[in-house]
């Protein structure tokens, strides 16, 4: 008899091992940095990036009607896109992005559409070439950028049909991304 209930025994201390509920790393991870002293400064350095972002949206903003200049990287003479999010970069988070949309591209880190966030770059086929065009993700769908000659910086909607058929992609500004 008891060679069976040791297997029996077995099994259900298995099946509950199974079926118990998995700890939560993330709190475990908060409760570790907490004790280390490191959580504030976790905070503080995530609240750090969302200012600087804030700062990136508002400050692109404040360039609404500027018009559209091919090469253009400065209020004063006008902006093409990759000039306006160039100039956008550096004047608000001191950061210096290559000058061209496709090298700009290539310089910062792919994400997906649904992990667009303000700040975030996003890239469309406008020229029948990828990476042709670029502008600033300011949230809710849209973008802010210096579209063509005889325009100005204006804020788009991405779920404009001319838009969606042409978007390339969406990428993220590291530190690291910054180069002459």
């Amino acid at each position: 008899m008891r060679i069976f209930v040791l297997p029996a025994l077995a099994v259900l201390l298995a099946t509950a091992a199974h079926a118990a509920p998995a700890t939560d790393r993330s709190a475990e991870m908060d409760k570790l940095l907490a004790d280390k002293g490191l959580l504030g400064r976790v905070e503080h350095a995530r609240q750090a990036v969302a200012d600087k972002t804030s700062d990136l949206v508002v400050s692109a903003m404040s360039f609404l009607g500027v018009p559209y200049r091919r090469g253009g990287n400065n209020a004063e003479t006008g902006f093409d896109c990759s000039g306006f999010v160039r100039a956008m970069y550096n004047q608000t988070i001191g950061m210096v992005l290559p000058r061209r949309a496709e090298e700009q591209a290539a310089a910062t880190e792919k994400i997906d559409r649904s992990e667009l966030k303000p700040g975030d770059l996003v890239f469309f086929n406008t020229m029948r070439r990828a990476f042709s065009h670029v502008g600033i993700y300011v949230g809710d769908g849209k973008f802010i950028h210096s579209p063509r000659s005889g325009s100005e910086v204006r804020v788009e909607d991405m779920n404009q049909s001319y838009w969606t058929s042409r978007f390339n992609g969406a990428r993220r500004v590291l530190s690291e991304s910054a180069g002459e």
